[in-house]
């Protein structure tokens, strides 16, 4: 696959390149897709459970709970 940016925008690719750390522009820009997947994934999740049914109040007890069970799968 073969990109063409303008000069602009090339000239700001490359200085991410260079600053961050990638070796390539291809580096980068795989990068951001993955970033971009991540955030599609993020709002898909947040919309279902904005979308799901309401369930029991969470409050001091659940977090309790919630810590032991945590404590309970630790290592030691």
């Amino acid at each position: 696959m073969n990109i063409s940016l303008p000069d602009g925008l090339k000239g700001f690719v490359d200085q991410q390149v260079a600053q961050r750390g990638f070796a390539t522009s291809s580096e980068y820009v795989r990068e951001l897709i993955r970033r971009d997947q991540d955030r599609e994934k993020l709002r898909r999740l947040l919309l279902e459970g904005a979308s799901s049914p309401a369930t029991a109040p969470i409050d001091e007890s659940y977090f309790s709970d919630l810590r032991s069970q945590i404590n309970r799968l630790s290592p030691k």
